[in-house]
């Protein structure tokens, strides 16, 4: 930017060009600005006609000239500069006080550098000192005393009669330049702080909207996996009980038993859970990166039991490993055993592995493993009729696996049930909110199976 050519607000501050009539923006700047010059004006064309008198030029001309030099102070908020050099420029002849404080004012509360300010001012104080020293030695040659007053005491005088035309309107200008920049500094962070929160406004509401989002999700899988299941072995007993109506009335009876049981069970797990829909006050789970699940490809899933500490427990359950489960109102792991049994009364073949000591591996772990296997038997019941399923779960110094695996169908007829398609979502969805590894695929005899690691350190 130029230095002659800085753009100066209102307030005689300097800043970037603004729409407004040539450089004011604002009327009053304008009749501010005029004010000041038709005054300047008067002083000057006063003081050019009596410098003009005494040094034998026409009075009018000097008073002219004075009329054209003060009105220079309009252009100060444009160009600061050049009135000041103008106000240098005419201080010999003794013209341009107003024209002079006001221009340094202008100046230094501009954004020209400040050295440019700083030898501008030294100019002008400059030209004041000599003009005030020429005075004052005229003034003593013609007066009778003149000898009692020495060189060094004129110079003293004419030097603080200097620094006090200039220093004050310098000082005064480079105050409002800093007061301007601290305001609009506070002005921008205000502006910043304010976007912050617009934007961290805007961000709380992406979070509720997501939390909304995903508890409509967890209700919905709650409710998938609570019905399913039961659902699908009360379908699978009630064709059974048709089978076997009329040949064995006793058979029948059982069944019938059987199907009011699992009734009860699925009404008691339901009224369960809208009981912790209406109470509980948990935080949603936010899910983690799903990493690459132990066992690999289909096929391999067994991989995801080398190493497992402690030795294999044939058909043993998994002791009563969550004693604190009902704080959150859903199943444990102690409970796998039961379920299982639930699906060989069914007629299915499903036998239970445990591996590892059984420890407590915390409510909301056992109750994912348990939907888990329950969801991979209830797809057995649905699309594997007659297959053998086998479940095993592997107690790991920091983690909890399953993996549950069944055969092809032998060709048992199964009866229609309907489904979502949601059941292998769900389970991933709730195995990776824990930051576990999911894997679920068909297995190379023609079978289907379904591997879940999920982080559980002991409690």
């Amino acid at each position: 930017m130029s230095t002659t050519g800085a753009h100066v607000h209102d307030d005689g501050a300097a800043g970037p060009p603004r729409t407004g009539w040539w450089w004011w923006t604002r009327r009053r700047g304008f009749l501010l600005d005029a004010s000041l010059a038709a005054v300047s004006a008067l002083e000057c064309a006063f003081e050019g006609g009596t410098f003009a008198q005494k040094t034998g030029i026409m009075p009018g001309a000097g008073a002219l000239l004075g009329i054209v030099v003060g009105s220079v102070l309009l252009l100060r908020r444009r160009w600061p500069v050049a009135v000041v050099l103008v106000g240098v420029a005419v201080s010999p002849a003794q013209m341009g006080f107003l024209l002079s404080l006001v221009g340094l004012y202008t100046l230094a509360a501009s954004e020209v550098p400040r050295r440019i300010t700083a030898a501008l001012a030294a100019m002008n104080g400059l030209g004041t000192m000599l003009v005030a020293f020429l005075n004052f030695e005229d003034s003593l040659r013609g007066s009778t005393d003149g000898d009692s007053m020495s060189v060094p005491l004129t110079l003293i005088v004419s030097a603080l009669m200097a620094l006090g035309l200039t220093a004050p309107p310098v000082l005064l200008g480079l105050y409002a330049r800093a007061r301007r920049r601290l305001v609009e500094s506070l002005r921008e962070r205000a502006d910043g702080l304010e976007r912050e929160l617009e934007l961290l406004a805007e961000k709380a509401l992406e979070r509720a909207e997501r939390a909304r989002s995903d508890e409509r999700t967890r209700i919905a899988r709650e409710m998938h996996d609570v019905v399913a299941h039961r659902v699908s072995l009360m379908v699978v007993h009630a064709a059974a009980l048709k089978a076997v109506a009329l040949k064995d009335p006793q058979q029948a009876s059982a069944s019938a038993e059987l199907l009011g049981d699992m009734g009860r069970q699925a009404l008691t797990e339901l009224r369960q859970m809208l009981g912790v829909l209406r109470t509980a006050s948990e935080v949603v789970a936010r899910p983690a990166p799903v990493p690459v699940a132990s066992g690999g490809s289909a096929g391999s899933g067994d991989a995801v039991f080398m190493g497992a500490a402690g030795e294999r427990t044939e058909g043993a359950g998994a002791g009563d490993t969550c004693a604190d489960a009902d704080t959150v109102g859903g199943p444990c792991l102690a409970e796998l055993a039961a379920l299982v049994e639930e699906s060989q009364t069914a007629g299915m073949g499903v036998e239970l592995t445990v591996e590892g000591e059984s420890r407590p591996c915390g409510p909301r772990v056992e109750a994912t493993v348990y939907r888990v296997v329950q969801e991979a038997l209830t797809n057995v019941h649905k699309h594997a009729g007659g297959a053998k399923a086998h479940v095993r779960l592997a107690y790991r110094e920091a983690e909890i696996a399953v993996l549950i695996t069944n055969g092809p169908s032998d060709g048992t007829p199964t009866t229609p049930l309907p489904s979502g398609g949601h059941g292998l979502l769900g389970m991933r969805e709730r195995v990776t909110s824990h930051g576990g590894g999911f894997a679920a695929g068909p297995t190379p005899d023609g079978g289907f199976r379904v591997s879940v690691m999920v982080p559980a350190p002991a409690v």
